[in-house]
């Protein structure tokens, strides 16, 4: 009895060594913890001893580690101490040549890798961006956008010369939890064409430049982005398809907080593939720009099975916008369909809802008039002080703008529910400041082939809820209220099919009609609550106007 016990304490024993991870401690391998020394020669090292022995835990202790750029291999967790900080360097010839900047911590075909620890991660993207600056005015750093303008108004290093903090490709198994990411130069998370993703309990926080998104998902299958906060310059979470022949499938994501001077949530802009089977669930938006949720599908893809739910945002610029567009140069027609959202709340403020962050989204402007006019923006002193926005280009005004569900001519937008949402506005919409008069509706350009945003319409004779080019909509338990006067619609609606109304309610000053609908059939409605007698509230004409 003695000998089978001591055999099974035996065995017990081997199954907890062999069950436990290796630690490689960088500072066996020479790294110093001085917040100066490029660490990256120990990193390195520890990461391949990991991966040529099985796999174990790449361990940053204590301290304040800087290091160049670093490739993740299979089976190793990059684990960062609760009390380290890993520092990007601020050294842009660190990054690789002109308009190839690496990503700082780099995976491609590696599996069951992970980046785990209380830690902080730090791109440290104010010195960074200076160096880049002072690289590109000495001749050193070759940048094809440094003296152009893009399509924001605004001249600055293009992406490809700003490196990424994470980019994970063609990876299986992948985890990322707990960790704190902030200060990018670019996109703060990059996975693409990775499965079976984890990513929870992140924190991002990364407001000084552009393209801060701060998770991008690009034709990802079978992940899950959990409990994660967001405060980014850019998109917050962010699922996108590059490539024609892949799509983003599976997705989860569910109790994220997020802050956008973008969007909060978005599927698009890039849409070559496409999305199916996305969940999006109990998120909390604040701050944010333009969209609590977008959906767009504008490069070619199949965008079909999203389920939203639970959604509550306030100080947001735009509620819902819903777009199916033709960007692409070829002939291949994107679909968008089978969409259902439901149970959201969102507060939209007459003024810009991210004022006064360090990096805010772009105002609306006309086309430029004089490239050479130019203002230094945010202000002299800080760390990008190159960066100018294009003033020739006057701002445009406008009223604020409804959210949207949009396809274009012969290319409806398919099957949509829109349920249980409550949309409150400051309202105020003003004739002196814009005027886009509700019998000139036919004359909304169709911008088949912009830039999908909520304002891209321009001005539009709705405050509410804008619908165009749709087949199969249901608007259930819908409330849309606004505080102040507007001269506009709340709902206008033009060309759609299988249409039903139901339990819409208006509250707030408006003008008459309160809903308009416009070459829409079948129409069903039932249960419609607005001012004004019903023969007043309600507008449908039944011939389609040319335009």
């Amino acid at each position: 009895m003695k000998k089978i016990n001591l055999l099974l304490v035996t065995f017990f024993v081997m199954v907890a060594c062999f069950g436990q991870k290796r630690d490689f401690v960088i500072t066996d391998y020479g790294a110093i913890p001085d917040g100066v020394t490029n660490n990256v020669i120990a990193l390195q090292h520890a990461i391949d001893d990991a991966n040529k022995n099985g796999g174990g835990r790449v361990v940053v202790p204590r301290g304040r580690f800087l290091s160049g750029v670093i490739h993740l291999k299979s089976n190793v967790e990059l684990f960062v101490h609760e009390e380290a900080v890993l520092l990007a360097s601020t050294d842009r010839a660190d990054y690789g040549p002109s308009q190839s900047a690496s990503a700082w911590i780099v995976a491609d075909h590696a599996n069951n890798i992970s980046i785990t620890g209380n830690g902080t991660i730090d791109g440290q993207c104010d010195l960074l961006i200076q160096d880049i600056y002072k690289k590109l005015k000495a001749g050193e750093l070759y940048d094809i956008e440094w003296k152009q303008y893009n399509d924001w108004h605004q001249r600055r290093p293009s992406e490809s010369n700003r490196p990424r903090m994470i980019e994970f490709r063609n990876c299986d198994s992948v985890t990322i939890k707990n960790i704190h990411l902030q200060n990018g130069t670019s996109w703060i998370q990059d996975y693409k064409n990775c499965s079976n993703l984890k990513i929870d309990s992140v924190h991002v926080f990364s407001n000084t430049f552009l393209n801060n998104d701060g998770i991008d998902v690009v034709d990802c299958k079978n992940a899950r982005i959990t409990n994660c906060i967001i405060n980014a310059a850019d998109d917050g979470i962010c699922l996108k398809s590059e490539d024609s022949n892949r799509r983003c499938e599976n997705i989860y994501v569910a109790n994220c907080k997020v802050r956008s001077s973008a969007s909060a949530v978005k599927l698009g802009t890039a849409s070559r593939g496409g999305f199916k089977n996305i969940v999006i669930k109990n998120i909390e938006v604040y701050n944010t720009f333009r969209s609590a949720i977008a959906i767009e599908s504008v490069d070619g893809g199949r965008l079909e099975d999203v389920d939203v739910q639970h959604i509550h945002a306030v100080n947001t610029g735009n509620a819902i916008f819903i777009r199916l567009g033709h960007r692409n140069k070829d002939s291949v027609i994107s679909q968008l369909r089978n969409v259902f959202i439901s149970d959201v709340t969102v507060e939209v403020p007459k003024g810009k809802p991210d004022k006064d962050y360090p990096m805010e989204g772009p105002e609306l402007r006309a086309p430029s008039k004089n490239e050479d006019t130019t203002v230094q923006y945010p202000n002299d002193a800080a760390p990008w002080d190159h960066f100018s926005i294009d003033t020739s280009s006057a701002l445009i005004p406008h009223n604020v703008f409804p959210s949207s569900v949009t396809g274009f001519p012969g290319h409806p937008v398919e099957n949509v529910v829109l349920q249980n949402i409550t949309i409150i506005y400051d309202g105020g919409g003003d004739k002196s400041l814009a005027h886009f008069p509700l019998d000139s509706f036919n004359k909304i350009p169709e911008a088949i082939t912009n830039y999908p945003e909520f304002s891209m319409f321009g001005e539009l004779p709705a405050w509410g809820l804008y619908v165009r080019h749709v087949k199969g909509i249901t608007l259930k338990n819908i409330k849309l209220v606004n505080k102040t006067k507007d001269y506009r619609v709340s709902l206008l609606m033009d060309d759609a099919q299988k249409v039903t109304v139901q339990n819409f309610s208006v509250e707030g000053a408006t003008s008459l009609p309160t809903l308009f609908f416009n070459d829409v059939k079948p129409l069903v409605l039932n249960n419609i609550k607005a001012p004004g007698k019903r023969n007043q509230t309600i507008k449908i004409k039944t011939t389609r106007s040319e335009k």
